[in-house]
């Protein structure tokens, strides 16, 4: 096998890997995930491990726009069992843009 190809095998590896980890945690992570922001405010995002184009990825946190009070702020993922009804149908009234 090539370098290269060595390289990109590795590193679909551990994406996917990492994923399913986060999974296992408890995390909806790969589509419209529920993210909280450091002021509190929940919204969906579309976060997909390993891609990003509106937001600057840090592992599991990352630096986006919150559309809720409209700043940018360090965002994470919500673990499913910590919503409660409520949370999960403010979290989808509030989209952040829909690119990747």
């Amino acid at each position: 096998m090539k370098p290269r190809a060595l390289v990109l095998t590795a590193v679909v590896a551990v994406l996917a890997l990492g994923t399913l980890v986060q999974r296992r945690r408890g995390y909806k992570l790969g589509g419209n995930t529920i993210v909280r922001c450091r002021a509190g405010h929940l919204f969906t995002t579309i976060w997909i491990p390993g891609g990003s184009l509106k937001a600057v990825r840090l592992g599991m946190v990352r630096w986006q726009r919150c559309p809720v009070g409209k700043h940018w702020t360090l965002v994470t993922p919500v673990r499913e069992d910590e919503l409660t009804d409520v949370d999960r149908q403010l979290a989808e009234q509030y989209h952040d843009v829909r690119i990747p």
